[in-house]
């Protein structure tokens, strides 16, 4: 992940990610939860899937429903 720093301007917290402002806030904690959940969603997607789903099968047929009497 970029460097990130959170600064103070005025009564707001602003998050800042390689000197480019982000994200403004109003308490210094919400902005530090706020980029820990990005962090982990960004880690996230960069793991694999656990077990992909071969492109090469095909979908199931569609499930016949009887319509109501």
């Amino acid at each position: 992940m970029k460097s990130y720093s959170i600064v103070r301007i005025g009564d707001d917290y602003v998050v800042q990610a390689d000197e480019q402002s982000i994200l403004k806030v109003g308490s210094r904690r919400r902005a530090a939860q706020l980029v820990t959940d990005a962090a982990e969603l960004l880690n996230a997607q960069l793991q694999p899937a656990a077990e992909p789903e071969p492109a090469d099968t095909e979908p199931a047929p569609p499930v016949k429903v009887p319509a109501p009497h």
